[in-house]
């Protein structure tokens, strides 16, 4: 089988000769660790979300979209020490990082994000124009020309955004906004929010309108993170109000221009909106965090078979040696068999992670995906 097929066959429960190899990446600091531990660095091009062959994995392609504000805002130092800085992002935030252990840009701890560029409608309407889907800029130059005609001819996965997702309805508006901001927004300046909400679903359709006029793509994925260890950030009422009409929209729109699966991705436990976004259309859900409770197995017996999984794999796992990692793929095994499901880390493998242990990791799972394990 081809990748193509492989992948088609995993998502519609057919037989396959094996489940595709995915993962997602690693933390800057994890590559420096594996270098040190004598990983030669050089053998890997290190973009895991489009496939690594020399580590056995099924390659992807993703169509180039910039889905940043053009044009961005301007990028500037406000205060810095020796331990931290403080600085406007290309989105407008002004974030406060701490300098110690960041390697390639990558930090050991999240930013502190001081302040957000929309508090007020007046905010939002002075930098929406940043958001226009129409601009030429978004997309690769040329691209009718040079990369219709391979689009066409693909034998393996194509997906519409950046990397792995472009942002959906709550990343963006808590990027516009913050999670304190856009939580008291929501009762306090509705208006704003579902402003917010309409203005996303217009650009997530038009900014892929030119593409689908010309190709269709196996999947899209919308980034969210909008869920918490415990649960969601906002209500299954607010989810209903101000994201699931918007949402729903624009799954149909995707799916009449032959998109074949919509995924949601989403970090913690997401599951009382999930019923919400299958009635929506979504097909997918992952990473499946491990540390929020998010057990495919389980999931796939509460949701059913019209919900597809990605991820799944505890990450904490991968830490505690080959013992732990075999009892853990082998409990994935009866949903590797069933299909529907490709197992990834349920996220970016951290530094704790000794190259010896990842590898360990990758010939297992690559057991598991033939149905060997």
């Amino acid at each position: 089988m081809d990748p193509l097929e492989r992948f088609l066959a995993v998502m519609e429960y057919q037989p396959v000769d094996h489940v595709p190899n995915w993962e997602l990446g690693v933390w800057p600091q994890t590559r420096q660790r594996w270098e040190r531990e004598g990983l030669d660095s050089t053998r890997l091009h290190w973009d895991w979300f489009a496939g690594e062959a020399a580590l056995g994995m099924d390659p992807k392609e993703f169509i180039f979209f910039r889905r940043d504000p053009i044009p961005p805002f301007e990028c500037e130092v406000l205060e810095e020490d020796e331990r931290t800085v403080v600085f406007r992002d290309e989105l407008g935030r002004v974030r406060k990082a701490l300098k110690v252990g960041a390697v390639d840009g990558g930090r050991m701890s999240m930013d502190q994000y001081i302040r957000f560029p929309v508090e007020t409608m007046e905010d939002w309407q002075a930098i929406k124009w940043r958001f226009d889907p129409t601009s030429p800029q978004r997309y690769e130059p040329n691209w009718q020309v040079t990369r219709v005609a391979g689009w066409r001819a693909r034998r393996h996965p194509l997906i519409f955004g950046p990397n792995t997702s472009t942002e959906g309805f709550y990343w963006f508006a808590r990027e516009m906004m913050g999670t304190e901001g856009l939580s008291y927004a929501f009762f306090d300046q509705p208006m704003l929010v579902h402003d917010i909400m309409e203005s996303r679903a217009d650009f997530l359709i038009e900014a892929a309108r030119p593409i689908l006029e010309h190709t269709t793509v196996e999947y899209i994925a919308l980034s969210e993170d909008l869920a918490m260890k415990t649960g969601p950030l906002l209500s299954p009422d607010m989810y209903r109000k101000f994201i699931y009409p918007r949402l729903k929209r624009v799954v149909e729109f995707y799916k009449s221009h032959g998109v074949r699966y919509v995924c949601v991705d989403t970090d913690g436990n997401p599951e009382p909106l999930v019923g919400m976004m299958m009635d929506a259309g979504v097909d997918v859900l992952w990473p499946l965090e491990r540390a929020a409770g998010q057990d495919p197995v389980r999931l796939r017996q509460k949701f059913g078979r019209s919900l597809r999984l990605w991820g799944g794999v505890d990450k904490r796992v991968l830490a505690q040696g080959p013992e732990a990692i075999d009892k853990h793929l082998r409990e994935l095994a009866p949903l590797v068999e069933e299909g529907g499901y490709i197992p990834t880390v349920d996220h970016t493998v951290p530094p704790d992670v000794s190259w010896d242990h990842f590898r360990y990791y990758m010939e297992q799972k690559g057991r598991l995906l033939r149905g060997e394990l």
